[in-house]
């Protein structure tokens, strides 16, 4: 295997060592799948990936998407990442825009003055909903943890989660998955992450408090979720959870692993569809190669 150019990334950073950690490879159009998945678990953050190409293809740039255990279709700080390295490293920094070419189509990254990136999610998918007391005991907690205002539920912008909404930021900083009952719980369903939320927060200028578990994918507890978040933004426009149809919202993540992340979220009901944009900053922190 020649050498492959590489970056490391932290994403929905506000600074560096913070947010969630991305390696992006370049020039891996040689490698088979196969390979990927042993430098990804090699790697070994949440999610690593591969820029088949510095050239585009049909208005955008081929990358696959790996998890330390799987290729997925979509993940969220891995498209913002990856976009924002090859407008810095390929492009100069001089686009407005990237679209990248992913296993769920063409997702476009916009990049605005002040340094945040932003993504465009596919419509959100709606599935099933799950009783809130088997939730509480696969995640630790009493059912009158959960805000009995609003469904858990299934909802998918790209990758399937559950959305768990909780009353207190106590509750949520004492989840604790028990995997017996999370494996038990996604063994027939579509969504193998559970994303938890309050309306209590640890920043006073944040809207919402968020953890994300996906023991499922290799990763317990996920310091940004940029595809969870999306699907967190269709599902607070959906169940009118501010009492709107619109929303931009700041959700603060990753606090209770020591990874502070910021996701900036704005979703807007058209008709019967929902526009959802997630937006965040990314900070380079290392650069190589991988021999």
């Amino acid at each position: 295997m020649p050498p492959l150019p590489f970056h490391i990334v932290d994403v929905f950073a506000e600074k560096k060592y913070a947010g969630n950690q991305l390696a992006v490879f370049r020039h891996a159009g040689e490698l088979s799948g196969a390979e990927m998945q042993r430098i990804a678990r090699e790697i070994n953050f949440s999610e690593s990936t591969f820029i088949l190409s510095d050239k585009m293809r049909n208005g955008g740039f081929d990358v696959r998407i790996f998890t330390p255990r799987e290729e997925v279709p979509f993940a969220g700080h891995p498209t913002l990442g990856t976009a924002y390295i090859i407008n810095q490293a390929m492009l100069a920094g001089k686009a407005s825009e990237v679209v990248l070419n992913l296993q769920v189509g063409q997702i476009p990254v916009t990049f605005s003055p002040e340094g945040t990136c932003w993504m465009k999610q596919i419509q959100p998918v709606f599935g099933p909903q799950h009783d809130a007391a088997l939730l509480a005991s696969v995640l630790g907690l009493d059912a009158a943890d959960l805000d009995e205002r609003f469904p858990v539920e299934e909802v998918s912008t790209g990758l399937p989660f559950f959305i768990v909404p909780l009353k207190t930021l106590a509750a949520l900083q004492g989840a604790k998955v028990d995997l017996g009952r999370y494996y038990a719980l996604i063994k027939n369903t579509l969504a193998k992450g559970i994303l938890i939320f309050c309306p209590q927060t640890h920043e006073p200028g944040n809207d919402l408090s968020v953890r994300v578990f996906v023991d499922y994918y290799g990763v317990p507890e996920d310091p940004a979720t940029g595809s969870g978040n999306g699907c967190l933004a269709g599902y607070l426009v959906q169940q009118r959870y501010f009492g709107t149809d619109s929303i931009k919202v700041q959700c603060e993540q990753g606090y209770e692993i020591g990874r502070p992340s910021l996701l900036r979220l704005q979703a807007e009901a058209r008709g019967e569809q929902i526009d959802i944009r997630v937006g965040g900053k990314c900070e380079v922190v290392a650069r190589g190669e991988f021999v």
